[in-house]
């Protein structure tokens, strides 16, 4: 009988051992299978999202951004506007000085610093303070210029704690002067792409 019952509790013990095994055996196939689900979904989101823009991606559309020239809108007749319609986003009416031959190719120059210094402030352990100088010096020159607007165009666009950092004031951030002509300014289209 003692026999009897140690032979029955062997096959007991068989039975349980490879009942757990089963158990473990199944779980381990449910997180692989788990695992390559994951796998297979998360390589399809990355192939079908767009990369980040690169760097030099950001250069481009600075470059693209700030340095679109106006259009000079054409003389027309005096014609009436119903100032309650929805007027569309683009282009918009703004007024500026056209500036001398001069100081025309001054501004550029120093324009064309301003959006590389731009690109530049985006980079680890650099600043925007050439971007910085070279718009304060623009909206000092030639304050109701195209070139004056693009700067603080440019000063508003950069991210709050750097506006801080460089004490950019709301002067320096304000454009709405560009909106109603003044004396000596002329109308331009100005296309704003973001």
């Amino acid at each position: 009988m003692v026999n009897n019952q140690l032979a029955i509790s062997k096959e007991l013990g068989i039975i349980v051992n490879t009942f757990w095994l089963k158990i473990a055996g199944l779980a381990v196939v449910v997180v692989g299978v788990i695992f390559l689900i994951s796998v297979i979904r998360g390589g399809k989101t990355q192939t079908e999202s767009e990369p980040p823009p690169t760097f030099y991606d950001q250069v481009e559309e600075d470059k693209k951004r700030f340095l679109a020239e106006p259009q000079q809108v054409q003389e027309q007749d005096s014609v009436t506007y119903d100032k309650t319609a929805v007027e569309p986003a683009e282009p918009t009416q703004l007024y500026f000085k056209p500036l001398s031959e001069i100081d025309e190719i001054e501004a550029e120059r120093l324009l064309g610093v301003a959006v590389p210094g731009r690109s530049i402030g985006r980079l680890p352990m650099t600043g925007f303070k050439l971007m910085v100088d070279g718009c304060r010096e623009i909206i000092r020159r030639w304050p109701d210029s195209w070139y004056a607007y693009r700067a603080k165009q440019m000063l508003a666009d950069m991210p709050l704690r750097y506006q801080q950092r460089y004490n950019i004031t709301q002067e320096e951030l304000d454009v709405s002067r560009f909106a109603e002509p003044r004396p000596g300014t002329k109308p331009f289209n100005v296309k704003e792409s973001r």
